[in-house]
């Protein structure tokens, strides 16, 4: 009986912690969720006020209609495509070939692409202007240097993404296998390696858009017209309109994640059902 009673004592102490950090855990999570949603709530809530105190859809269905709202949606969505086509164009081949060629390598790199998170956005637009001073007047003077300023930007990003997808797959046996078959380097890069990793150009491609449509910093300083740029100075004279308008970016953006998860876990379900 001592024995028994001695080994009860000796579960509830463990019991008790872990029943303790699970509240602490929950405390800490119930905190967090406030801190972000009652700031969006409240943010919904002004967009949906009308007059007297009533609230209805008469701000959002007036979004549309707002003199550069669309010129600047369609903006602000081209520059994401343009985006994440160049970022995949650049980036997949190259981590594919730090893979197989200079793994020792990668450490170098990933240092080298997050960089663009620590370096303030005002030296990256002016470094950028800099190193393009002089070119043709189609990139300098047109949204195309900001999509180049924004391929800077997804680095992070998308090679964290396509790192983390390489590292799951045998690329060396699969590219070897593919050239022993006579294949040259893009076919197999086209017909082996790609469709291997498309959850991660897919995660990759949606980080990239939502960082686009979100970001107002280098946009401004490069005066370029944007949807943020614009939200930014229609809050100057309509505040509702301009909660309206980053409360679509903000749907956009959790849709692109949402879209992420949800293909995330698809391609990880095929993974595990092939081996």
């Amino acid at each position: 009986m001592t024995a028994v009673a001695d080994l009860t004592v000796a579960t509830q102490g463990p019991r008790r912690k872990l029943g303790r950090g699970r509240v602490v855990a929950w405390l800490v999570l119930i905190l967090a969720a406030l801190y972000f949603l009652v700031p969006i709530a409240a943010s919904v809530e002004f967009s949906l006020r009308g007059v007297h105190d009533t609230h209805d859809l008469s701000t959002w269905e007036n979004l549309f209609g707002q003199p550069g709202f669309l010129d600047n949606l369609i903006t602000s969505l081209e520059l994401a495509a343009g985006t994440v086509v160049i970022t995949l164009v650049l980036m997949v081949p190259t981590t594919a070939w730090v893979h197989l060629r200079l793994p020792k390598l990668r450490r170098l790199i990933e240092a080298i692409c997050v960089l663009p998170l620590v370096i303030p956005a005002v030296v990256l637009a002016n470094g950028v202007l800099v190193a393009f001073r002089g070119g043709p007047s189609w990139i300098t003077g047109t949204p195309v240097i900001l999509a180049l300023e924004y391929v800077v930007l997804a680095l992070p990003f998308t090679y964290r993404t396509l790192d983390a997808g390489l590292s799951a797959i045998p690329l060396t046996t699969l590219v070897e296998a593919g050239r022993n078959l006579g294949a040259s380097w893009l076919t197999v890069l086209l017909r082996v390696v790609v469709p291997n990793l498309r959850t991660a150009i897919l995660n990759a491609s949606i980080l990239s858009a939502a960082m686009v449509l979100g970001e107002f910093t280098i946009a401004n300083l490069l005066l370029m017209n944007t949807l943020p740029v614009w939200t930014v100075q229609a809050g100057q004279q309509d505040g509702e309109v301009a909660t309206a308008a980053s409360m679509l970016i903000l749907i956009v953006t959790w849709a692109l994640l949402l879209l992420m998860s949800v293909f995330g876990q698809r391609g990880a379900r095929r993974t595990g059902r092939s081996r």
